[in-house]
């Protein structure tokens, strides 16, 4: 029966291309079809606002030989309907048909209100992306970043490097403030200013000109380039009519195993939201390690192994203003919160702790407090605050 099956992956992004390989790894027989919408090798995300952005690396393609693992590898194809009674999915160059289908549309990019169309404004998603502001920054451009949340931060630390001005535009008091609570992130303003760049909180922007950003308060800042970092959903609208179920922040809600509410429909990575009991909440996940775990999960489901459920502990990091910022965790809800060091240092840790234990951790320049931190979440592990407050004891010798 494996054999006959129809595998169809929407997304070459890195939970498309992860599931697919994955299904070979764990020993699919069946057909798999892997659909993206750009016309490129599928590539990885992060070197986006780094390496190729600086023109250190052309462009970050996944090291995976499709055409040895029988993947039929179909790109520069939009998907635009699901006939789930049909089970077909809907695209340009007509039907597509599936016995079993896996959504990994990841998430677009919000943009900035009346910009759309206006020379010099930029998004951050795609390596066509990327390629367009290569130029900027070599240029040298004054350039206005909007938006001081973590994709805001990498840029603007690529344009310090490559010696743009740089203004950024935060509506928060704060840098990160839809991401950490304003006694983490507030301390991590400096940095802008440490960098020579220039950050501007409490400002909305009104409009914007050739050449100028203009904010609500009357202010206008020189631009050459506007780059948006507001934030991105998950890219389903496609799916609307489809009978998916959709959650309020646009995500398809799965279940613990990643099973969507239509039969032989899965759903991974950024476009999806899945229930953990570890905290008691459904997460949203916009990260690489959730784009690269999921899909293990889904290839298993589909295999039809014993049922493993999905409840990970989430993790990323960010390499920002010469720091390596990490996290694991969910401190949503976090009953208590300790510090580990001076943020004024260049390396320091938060835990956050609920009932004695740890539930999140924040490690800047400290990797080996995530490590510990990390494994010490999925083991549900209790903490000494009075230890953990010290940061020259390691973490895992802080356990009650």
């Amino acid at each position: 029966m494996q054999a006959e099956q129809r595998v169809v992956v929407v997304g070459a992004g890195m939970a498309g291309v992860q599931t697919a390989v994955a299904l070979r790894e764990q020993g699919f027989t069946g057909t798999v079809t892997l659909i993206g919408a750009e016309p490129h090798q599928p590539y990885d995300r992060p070197p986006l606002s780094k390496a190729v952005l600086l023109g250190k690396a052309e462009d970050s393609a996944f090291d995976v030989d499709f055409e040895a693992l029988s993947i039929d590898l179909r790109l520069g194809l939009d998907v635009t309907g699901l006939r789930a009674d049909d089970h077909e999915i809907e695209t340009e160059a007509g039907p597509v048909p599936y016995d079993v289908l896996v959504l990994a549309t990841g998430a677009e990019p919000i943009t900035l209100p009346g910009t759309e169309g206006v020379p010099g404004v930029h998004l951050l998603r795609t390596l066509d992306d990327a390629a367009r502001l290569r130029p900027v920054l070599e240029r040298r451009h004054d350039i206005v970043v909007v938006g001081a949340g973590w994709i805001g931060a990498e840029f603007a630390t690529a344009a310090r490097e490559a010696g743009c001005a740089v203004t950024v535009v935060e509506a928060a008091d704060r840098p990160l403030a839809g991401a950490l609570p304003a006694e983490v992130a507030a301390p991590m303003a400096r940095w802008y200013e440490e960098s020579g760049a220039e950050l501007l909180t409490h400002a909305r922007v009104e409009s914007v000109e050739p050449g100028t950003v203009v904010l609500t308060d009357g202010r206008r800042l020189p631009a050459d380039a506007v780059v948006v970092g507001i934030g991105a959903r998950p890219a389903t609208r496609w799916l609307t009519g489809s009978g998916i179920a959709l959650g309020a922040d646009g995500s398809v809600t799965a279940d613990d195993r990643l099973r969507t509410s239509l039969p032989d429909v899965y759903a991974v990575g950024d476009c999806a939201s899945f229930p953990s009991a570890r905290y008691g909440a459904r997460l949203l996940v916009h990260h690489w390690d959730n784009a690269l775990q999921g899909p293990r999960t889904v290839a298993a489901d589909i295999i039809g192994e014993t049922p493993t459920v999905y409840d990970p502990v989430p993790y990323f990091w960010s390499e920002q203003f010469g720091r390596f910022v990490q996290y694991a965790g969910h401190h949503a809800g976090a009953a208590e919160l300790v510090r580990r060091g001076d943020p004024a240092d260049p390396s320091w840790s938060v835990l956050w702790l609920n009932d004695g234990a740890l539930v999140a951790v924040l490690a800047v320049g400290r990797p080996r407090d995530l490590a510990q931190g990390r494994k010490l979440i999925e083991s549900g592990a209790r903490l000494d605050p009075t230890r953990a407050t010290d940061p020259s004891v390691p973490l895992k010798a802080a356990v009650e």
